[in-house]
Protein backbone atom coordinates (compact mmCIF):
# COMPACT_ATOMS: atom_id res chain seq x y z
CA UNK A 1 0.00 0.00 0.00
CA UNK A 2 2.94 2.10 1.04
CA UNK A 3 4.71 1.30 -2.23
CA UNK A 4 1.77 2.56 -4.59
CA UNK A 5 1.45 6.04 -2.32
CA UNK A 6 5.24 6.26 -3.52
CA UNK A 7 4.12 5.15 -7.20
CA UNK A 8 0.88 7.84 -7.14
CA UNK A 9 3.24 10.93 -5.74
CA UNK A 10 5.86 9.94 -8.21
CA UNK A 11 3.43 9.63 -10.80
CA UNK A 12 1.55 12.99 -9.93
CA UNK A 13 4.93 14.94 -9.18
CA UNK A 14 6.04 13.62 -12.97
CA UNK A 15 2.87 15.08 -14.21
CA UNK A 16 3.36 18.26 -12.36
CA UNK A 17 6.85 18.75 -13.83
CA UNK A 18 5.95 18.03 -17.34
CA UNK A 19 3.18 20.49 -17.14
CA UNK A 20 5.45 23.31 -15.38
CA UNK A 21 7.69 22.92 -18.45
CA UNK A 22 4.52 23.03 -21.35
CA UNK A 23 3.93 26.51 -19.33
CA UNK A 24 7.27 27.58 -19.09
CA UNK A 25 7.67 26.91 -23.10
CA UNK A 26 4.10 28.56 -23.64
CA UNK A 27 5.35 31.85 -21.44
CA UNK A 28 8.95 31.80 -23.34
CA UNK A 29 7.12 31.21 -27.10
CA UNK A 30 5.15 33.84 -26.25
CA UNK A 31 7.70 36.02 -25.26
CA UNK A 32 9.63 35.71 -28.16
CA UNK A 33 7.45 37.70 -31.06
CA UNK A 34 8.16 37.97 -34.85
CA UNK A 35 10.09 41.01 -35.96
CA UNK A 36 6.48 43.60 -36.53
CA UNK A 37 5.74 45.00 -39.50
CA UNK A 38 7.02 48.60 -38.21
CA UNK A 39 10.30 47.08 -36.82
CA UNK A 40 10.45 45.77 -40.60
CA UNK A 41 9.59 48.71 -42.36
CA UNK A 42 11.42 50.64 -40.37
CA UNK A 43 15.05 48.79 -41.48
CA UNK A 44 14.03 49.44 -45.11
CA UNK A 45 13.69 53.33 -44.56
CA UNK A 46 17.06 53.09 -43.12
CA UNK A 47 18.76 50.87 -46.13
CA UNK A 48 16.62 53.21 -48.67
CA UNK A 49 18.27 56.71 -46.57
CA UNK A 50 21.91 54.69 -46.93
CA UNK A 51 21.00 53.98 -50.81
CA UNK A 52 19.56 57.53 -51.60
CA UNK A 53 22.54 59.21 -49.75
CA UNK A 54 25.15 57.24 -51.80
CA UNK A 55 23.36 57.71 -55.26
CA UNK A 56 23.45 61.83 -54.43
CA UNK A 57 26.70 62.28 -53.29
CA UNK A 58 28.50 59.91 -55.85
CA UNK A 59 26.70 61.16 -59.00
CA UNK A 60 27.84 65.02 -57.77
CA UNK A 61 31.16 64.38 -58.12
CA UNK A 62 30.90 61.44 -60.94
CA UNK A 63 33.59 63.68 -63.37
CA UNK A 64 36.45 63.79 -60.11
CA UNK A 65 36.06 59.91 -59.66
CA UNK A 66 36.67 59.50 -63.20
CA UNK A 67 39.44 61.38 -63.03
CA UNK A 68 41.30 59.74 -59.94
CA UNK A 69 41.01 56.51 -61.49
CA UNK A 70 42.52 57.58 -64.78
CA UNK A 71 44.92 59.47 -62.98
CA UNK A 72 46.03 56.13 -61.03
CA UNK A 73 46.00 53.59 -63.72
CA UNK A 74 47.51 55.64 -66.62
CA UNK A 75 50.49 54.67 -68.45
CA UNK A 76 53.58 56.30 -67.13
CA UNK A 77 55.24 56.17 -70.25
CA UNK A 78 52.09 57.93 -72.57
CA UNK A 79 50.96 60.33 -70.01
CA UNK A 80 47.16 62.00 -71.18
CA UNK A 81 46.29 63.32 -67.67
CA UNK A 82 48.59 65.94 -66.06
CA UNK A 83 46.62 67.29 -62.81
CA UNK A 84 42.67 67.51 -62.40
CA UNK A 85 41.74 71.07 -64.69
CA UNK A 86 43.73 69.61 -67.24
CA UNK A 87 42.42 65.99 -66.68
CA UNK A 88 38.64 67.35 -66.95
CA UNK A 89 39.36 69.43 -69.58
CA UNK A 90 40.88 66.38 -71.89
CA UNK A 91 38.43 64.38 -70.61
CA UNK A 92 35.69 67.13 -72.14
CA UNK A 93 36.74 67.75 -74.99
CA UNK A 94 37.78 64.19 -76.07
CA UNK A 95 34.42 62.54 -74.92
CA UNK A 96 32.42 65.34 -74.09
CA UNK A 97 29.49 65.45 -71.29
CA UNK A 98 28.91 61.40 -71.66
CA UNK A 99 32.90 60.98 -71.32
CA UNK A 100 32.44 63.09 -67.65
CA UNK A 101 29.74 60.79 -66.84
CA UNK A 102 31.26 57.56 -67.89
CA UNK A 103 30.85 54.42 -65.32
CA UNK A 104 28.70 56.49 -63.04
CA UNK A 105 25.51 54.01 -63.79
CA UNK A 106 27.53 51.56 -62.68
CA UNK A 107 29.16 53.01 -59.93
CA UNK A 108 25.67 53.91 -58.64
CA UNK A 109 24.25 50.37 -58.88
CA UNK A 110 27.09 49.43 -56.51
CA UNK A 111 27.51 52.44 -54.34
CA UNK A 112 23.35 52.85 -53.60
CA UNK A 113 23.47 49.04 -52.10
CA UNK A 114 26.89 49.80 -50.70
CA UNK A 115 26.22 52.72 -48.72
CA UNK A 116 22.86 51.21 -47.57
CA UNK A 117 24.61 48.28 -45.98
CA UNK A 118 27.38 50.94 -44.64
CA UNK A 119 25.12 53.06 -43.04
CA UNK A 120 22.45 50.29 -41.69
CA UNK A 121 25.68 47.84 -40.52
CA UNK A 122 27.15 51.01 -38.76
CA UNK A 123 24.35 51.95 -36.29
CA UNK A 124 23.54 47.88 -35.99
CA UNK A 125 27.14 47.44 -35.29
CA UNK A 126 27.21 50.85 -32.93
CA UNK A 127 24.17 49.65 -31.00
CA UNK A 128 26.14 46.05 -30.33
CA UNK A 129 29.14 47.76 -29.37
CA UNK A 130 27.37 50.02 -26.85
CA UNK A 131 25.55 47.19 -25.57
CA UNK A 132 28.82 45.55 -24.26
CA UNK A 133 30.50 48.12 -23.62
CA UNK A 134 27.54 49.09 -21.08
CA UNK A 135 27.51 45.41 -19.50
CA UNK A 136 31.00 45.40 -19.27
CA UNK A 137 31.42 48.59 -17.48
CA UNK A 138 28.05 48.36 -15.56
CA UNK A 139 27.64 52.19 -16.17
CA UNK A 140 23.93 51.78 -18.34
CA UNK A 141 24.51 55.66 -19.48
CA UNK A 142 28.00 55.55 -20.99
CA UNK A 143 28.05 56.71 -24.89
CA UNK A 144 30.29 55.72 -27.50
CA UNK A 145 34.11 56.71 -27.36
CA UNK A 146 35.68 57.64 -30.53
CA UNK A 147 37.55 54.04 -31.23
CA UNK A 148 34.11 52.42 -30.33
CA UNK A 149 32.74 54.80 -32.67
CA UNK A 150 35.80 53.76 -35.03
CA UNK A 151 35.38 49.98 -34.82
CA UNK A 152 31.78 50.13 -35.75
CA UNK A 153 32.93 52.04 -39.01
CA UNK A 154 35.47 49.33 -39.60
CA UNK A 155 32.52 46.36 -39.09
CA UNK A 156 30.30 48.29 -41.73
CA UNK A 157 32.74 49.50 -44.12
CA UNK A 158 34.23 45.50 -44.34
CA UNK A 159 30.78 44.25 -45.16
CA UNK A 160 29.66 46.41 -47.55
CA UNK A 161 32.49 46.29 -49.43
CA UNK A 162 32.87 42.38 -49.49
CA UNK A 163 29.07 42.72 -50.48
CA UNK A 164 29.87 44.70 -53.66
CA UNK A 165 33.28 44.08 -54.17
CA UNK A 166 32.68 42.41 -57.84
CA UNK A 167 30.55 45.55 -58.68
CA UNK A 168 33.32 47.94 -57.88
CA UNK A 169 36.34 46.16 -59.57
CA UNK A 170 33.86 45.99 -63.02
CA UNK A 171 32.98 49.67 -62.57
CA UNK A 172 36.96 50.50 -62.53
CA UNK A 173 37.18 49.18 -65.70
CA UNK A 174 34.51 50.35 -66.87
CA UNK A 175 35.79 53.58 -66.20
CA UNK A 176 39.14 53.69 -67.53
CA UNK A 177 38.06 52.10 -70.81
CA UNK A 178 37.57 54.93 -73.83
CA UNK A 179 35.86 54.77 -76.99
CA UNK A 180 39.05 53.32 -78.38
CA UNK A 181 39.18 50.74 -76.54
CA UNK A 182 39.87 47.59 -78.17
CA UNK A 183 37.30 45.89 -75.71
CA UNK A 184 34.09 47.75 -74.62
CA UNK A 185 32.12 46.31 -71.67
CA UNK A 186 28.58 47.56 -72.05
CA UNK A 187 27.24 47.45 -68.82
CA UNK A 188 27.38 46.12 -65.50
CA UNK A 189 26.11 42.74 -66.29
CA UNK A 190 28.02 42.05 -69.43
CA UNK A 191 31.58 42.96 -67.43
CA UNK A 192 30.46 40.65 -64.42
CA UNK A 193 29.69 37.99 -67.00
CA UNK A 194 32.57 38.35 -69.02
CA UNK A 195 35.12 38.79 -65.93
CA UNK A 196 33.32 35.73 -65.02
CA UNK A 197 34.11 33.64 -68.14
CA UNK A 198 37.42 34.70 -68.89
CA UNK A 199 39.54 35.19 -65.94
CA UNK A 200 37.47 33.02 -63.88
CA UNK A 201 35.23 33.17 -60.32
CA UNK A 202 38.24 34.32 -58.14
CA UNK A 203 39.20 37.30 -60.31
CA UNK A 204 35.88 39.21 -59.50
CA UNK A 205 37.61 39.75 -55.98
CA UNK A 206 41.14 40.62 -57.22
CA UNK A 207 41.69 43.35 -54.93
CA UNK A 208 39.69 42.97 -52.22
CA UNK A 209 42.72 42.60 -49.58
CA UNK A 210 44.16 46.13 -49.94
CA UNK A 211 40.26 46.98 -50.33
CA UNK A 212 39.60 45.59 -46.87
CA UNK A 213 42.48 46.88 -45.39
CA UNK A 214 42.22 50.53 -46.70
CA UNK A 215 38.10 50.21 -45.85
CA UNK A 216 39.33 49.87 -41.94
CA UNK A 217 40.89 53.44 -41.62
CA UNK A 218 38.71 55.25 -43.92
CA UNK A 219 35.19 54.01 -43.13
CA UNK A 220 36.40 53.64 -39.42
CA UNK A 221 37.80 57.66 -39.51
CA UNK A 222 34.37 58.74 -41.43
CA UNK A 223 32.38 57.48 -38.90
CA UNK A 224 34.26 58.36 -36.21
CA UNK A 225 35.75 61.41 -36.64
CA UNK A 226 31.85 62.82 -37.87
CA UNK A 227 29.91 61.22 -35.20
CA UNK A 228 32.73 62.46 -32.55
CA UNK A 229 32.88 65.98 -34.16
CA UNK A 230 29.58 66.37 -34.02
CA UNK A 231 29.43 65.21 -30.14
CA UNK A 232 31.67 67.50 -29.47
CA UNK A 233 30.13 70.35 -31.08
CA UNK A 234 26.70 69.97 -29.91
CA UNK A 235 28.76 69.91 -25.86
CA UNK A 236 30.73 72.21 -26.06
CA UNK A 237 29.06 74.77 -28.63
CA UNK A 238 32.05 76.69 -29.85
CA UNK A 239 31.37 79.94 -31.76
CA UNK A 240 27.69 79.59 -31.30
CA UNK A 241 27.32 76.38 -34.01
CA UNK A 242 25.09 74.20 -32.38
CA UNK A 243 21.81 75.27 -30.87
CA UNK A 244 20.22 72.79 -27.86
CA UNK A 245 21.10 69.43 -29.71
CA UNK A 246 20.90 70.53 -33.16
CA UNK A 247 23.51 71.15 -35.72
CA UNK A 248 22.83 73.26 -38.94
CA UNK A 249 22.92 71.27 -42.14
CA UNK A 250 26.40 73.70 -43.07
CA UNK A 251 27.97 72.91 -39.66
CA UNK A 252 27.26 69.42 -41.10
CA UNK A 253 28.76 69.40 -43.96
CA UNK A 254 31.95 70.95 -42.24
CA UNK A 255 32.04 67.96 -39.96
CA UNK A 256 31.13 65.61 -43.01
CA UNK A 257 34.45 67.56 -44.84
CA UNK A 258 36.54 67.24 -42.10
CA UNK A 259 35.91 63.38 -41.63
CA UNK A 260 36.38 62.48 -45.71
CA UNK A 261 40.23 64.56 -45.40
CA UNK A 262 41.32 62.64 -42.86
CA UNK A 263 39.86 59.24 -44.09
CA UNK A 264 40.84 59.57 -48.00
CA UNK A 265 44.74 60.77 -46.80
CA UNK A 266 45.00 57.78 -44.76
CA UNK A 267 43.95 55.54 -46.88
CA UNK A 268 44.78 56.35 -50.10
CA UNK A 269 47.90 54.67 -51.03
CA UNK A 270 46.02 51.18 -50.65
CA UNK A 271 43.35 52.58 -52.88
CA UNK A 272 45.80 52.66 -55.82
CA UNK A 273 47.32 49.20 -55.01
CA UNK A 274 43.25 47.59 -55.16
CA UNK A 275 42.83 49.59 -58.54
CA UNK A 276 46.00 48.42 -60.05
CA UNK A 277 45.16 45.28 -58.98
CA UNK A 278 41.74 44.88 -60.34
CA UNK A 279 43.24 45.72 -63.65
CA UNK A 280 45.43 42.73 -63.42
CA UNK A 281 44.20 39.63 -65.85
CA UNK A 282 42.65 42.21 -68.23
CA UNK A 283 44.00 41.26 -71.83
CA UNK A 284 42.98 44.73 -72.77
CA UNK A 285 44.29 46.79 -69.36
CA UNK A 286 47.94 47.05 -71.15
CA UNK A 287 46.29 49.93 -73.41
CA UNK A 288 45.57 51.88 -69.93
CA UNK A 289 48.85 50.68 -67.42
CA UNK A 290 51.71 48.87 -67.45
CA UNK A 291 53.37 46.57 -65.38
CA UNK A 292 57.05 46.93 -65.40
CA UNK A 293 57.02 50.88 -66.18
CA UNK A 294 59.16 49.98 -69.30
CA UNK A 295 56.97 47.60 -71.46
CA UNK A 296 53.23 47.52 -72.51
CA UNK A 297 52.95 44.25 -70.80
CA UNK A 298 49.90 42.72 -69.26
CA UNK A 299 49.77 43.79 -66.36
CA UNK A 300 50.40 40.68 -63.44
CA UNK A 301 50.80 41.37 -59.95
CA UNK A 302 50.82 38.22 -57.57
CA UNK A 303 49.45 40.04 -54.90
CA UNK A 304 49.04 43.48 -52.81
CA UNK A 305 53.14 43.52 -51.41
CA UNK A 306 53.74 42.54 -55.17
CA UNK A 307 51.94 45.36 -56.11
CA UNK A 308 53.48 48.15 -53.77
CA UNK A 309 56.83 46.84 -54.75
CA UNK A 310 56.51 47.06 -58.31
CA UNK A 311 54.36 50.69 -58.17
CA UNK A 312 57.13 51.59 -55.75
CA UNK A 313 60.11 50.39 -57.53
CA UNK A 314 59.45 51.79 -61.08
CA UNK A 315 57.39 54.55 -60.24
CA UNK A 316 58.48 55.76 -56.85
CA UNK A 317 56.52 56.48 -53.76
CA UNK A 318 54.27 59.51 -55.17
CA UNK A 319 53.01 56.93 -57.68
CA UNK A 320 50.70 55.97 -54.64
CA UNK A 321 49.61 59.27 -54.13
CA UNK A 322 48.58 59.62 -57.89
CA UNK A 323 44.91 61.32 -58.00
CA UNK A 324 45.14 62.21 -55.09
CA UNK A 325 44.36 65.83 -55.63
CA UNK A 326 40.91 65.11 -57.94
CA UNK A 327 40.56 62.49 -54.75
CA UNK A 328 40.56 65.18 -52.44
CA UNK A 329 38.47 67.63 -54.31
CA UNK A 330 35.96 64.83 -54.85
CA UNK A 331 36.16 62.93 -51.68
CA UNK A 332 35.11 66.11 -49.56
CA UNK A 333 32.41 67.00 -51.14
CA UNK A 334 31.51 63.41 -51.44
CA UNK A 335 31.43 62.42 -47.99
CA UNK A 336 29.57 65.82 -46.75
CA UNK A 337 26.54 65.42 -49.35
CA UNK A 338 26.71 61.48 -48.20
CA UNK A 339 26.13 62.10 -44.26
CA UNK A 340 23.82 65.26 -44.62
CA UNK A 341 21.66 63.63 -47.32
CA UNK A 342 21.41 60.41 -44.71
CA UNK A 343 20.35 62.29 -42.22
CA UNK A 344 18.00 64.58 -43.99
CA UNK A 345 16.21 61.64 -45.73
CA UNK A 346 16.30 59.97 -42.52
CA UNK A 347 14.28 62.40 -40.76
CA UNK A 348 12.10 63.25 -43.64
CA UNK A 349 10.94 59.27 -43.44
CA UNK A 350 10.55 59.73 -39.70
CA UNK A 351 13.31 57.49 -38.90
CA UNK A 352 14.56 57.28 -35.19
CA UNK A 353 18.52 58.05 -35.56
CA UNK A 354 20.06 58.29 -31.95
CA UNK A 355 22.26 55.39 -31.17
CA UNK A 356 22.35 55.37 -27.86
CA UNK A 357 18.10 54.88 -27.93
Amino acid sequence: MASEDVVGKRSESAVTTIVNLAEEAKMASEGVKAPSHAAIFSICKSLAAGGIAGGVSRTAVAPLERLKILLQVQNSHNIKYNGTVQGLKYIWRTEGLRGMFKGNGTNCARIVPNSAVKFFSYEEASKGILWFYRQQTGNEDAELTPLLRLGAGACAGIIAMSATYPMDLVRGRITVQTDKSPSQYRGLFHALRTVFVEEGPRALYKGWLPSVIGVIPYVGLNFAVYESLKDWLVKSRPFGLAHDTELSVTTKLGCGAVAGTIGQTVSYPLDVIRRRMQMGGWKNAASVVIGDGKNKAPVEYSGMVDAFRKTVRHEGVGALYKGLVPNSVKVVPSIAIAFVTYEVVKDILGVEMRISD
